[in-house]
């Protein structure tokens, strides 16, 4: 009736994840998109450790998703200006180099982006309201 015990469990995960996603504010849900890309980027460099080519091209095709149709259609050019015009010539990079990662298991390549995505990361959260409003 419940399937596996695997199943329960990522059951719940993805309700857990429902749920912050449904109360986040947007600033969080940007971190979220950060989170995501940068484990579906780890999870296909293990993938190519352990030859498993299908889940390296689920997990790359996944932070591609999360890269182009998430953190890059969330910019605003009208209020970002230029920032926001590179943030979006910097998301396309790394969706190009991803697209080369997984034609070449290039684990360098997965590196490259991960590393991009945690920098982007770190400077989204250290502009978050909540810690402007404390340090005020």
């Amino acid at each position: 009736m419940f399937g596996s015990f695997p199943n329960r469990a990522a059951a719940y995960a993805q309700v857990g994840i429902e749920t912050g996603v449904s109360t986040a504010d947007p600033h969080k849900l940007i971190l979220m998109l950060f989170d995501g890309a940068i484990l579906s980027i780890a999870t296909a460099t293990a993938a190519i450790e352990r030859n498993d080519i299908a889940a390296k091209g689920q997990s790359i095709s996944k932070a591609i998703e999360i890269i182009l149709n998430g953190l890059n259609a969330s910019l605003d050019p009208s209020a970002g200006g230029e920032i926001a015009e590179r943030l979006g010539a910097l998301y396309v990079y790394m969706s190009e180099r991803l697209l080369y990662a997984n034609l070449h298991s290039s684990q360098p390549a997965l590196a490259e982006v991960s590393g991009l995505l945690h920098t982007l990361r770190e400077a989204w959260e250290g502009i978050s309201p909540a810690r402007a409003s404390a340090a005020a």
